[in-house]
């Protein structure tokens, strides 16, 4: 709908300083659409959840293609997109590699005590990533930002760090070194 450069993206008003970091978008400048978008991220991964059980790493492809699909939608909806598919990566390889684990015991007909171990962890992994992806999908449908640990930093310095500002700010011609003295 809207394209990365306008206000409700959260880019910076003009005359604004480069250095200072962009303005956000306060909920009531973000379009129902952006919101929904923003929600969608979340609700992909559970679809792509329960639809990969099987295989796993589908999550990743769907939660990718989600993103590669609306980050040129605003800023906002790039942020929880991003945020969502960076948060599904570690827990799709953690099924996916208990999945593997569980194959090859039931072939084995042994089931080590690490292998339970392992089945542990991957469900309180899959618990917290359930969690984390409800609060964030609320809050993303409230036009709000949510920031999952670690993944939220890396979602918004890509999406509005100091990458967006280098990345818009005008470039400037100059002679080449050495040319005029």
């Amino acid at each position: 709908m809207s394209d990365l450069n306008d206000e409700a993206g959260g880019l910076p008003p003009e005359g604004k300083a480069s250095g200072e970091p962009p303005g956000l978008p306060r909920p009531d400048e973000l379009s129902s659409r952006e919101r929904d978008d923003a929600m969608g991220a979340y609700l992909m991964m559970f679809a792509s959840l329960g639809l990969g059980l099987p295989f796993p790493l589908i999550n990743i492809i769907a939660s990718a293609v989600y993103y590669f699909v609306n980050r040129k939608t605003s800023r906002f909806v790039a942020f929880h997109a991003l945020q969502a598919f960076l948060f599904h990566i570690p827990v799709s390889l953690l099924n996916a590699a208990t999945l593997v684990w569980l194959i090859v015991t039931l072939v084995k007909g042994i089931f080590p005590a690490s292998f339970f171990v392992l089945c542990f962890i991957t469900a309180v992994f899959n618990v917290v990533f359930i969690v984390y992806s409800l609060i964030a999908l609320v809050n993303a449908r409230r036009g709000l930002f949510f920031y999952v640990p670690l993944f939220g930093r890396i979602a918004f310095d890509w999406h509005y760090g100091e990458r967006q500002l280098r990345k818009k700010a005008t470039p400037e011609n100059k002679a080449p070194r050495g040319f005029w003295g």
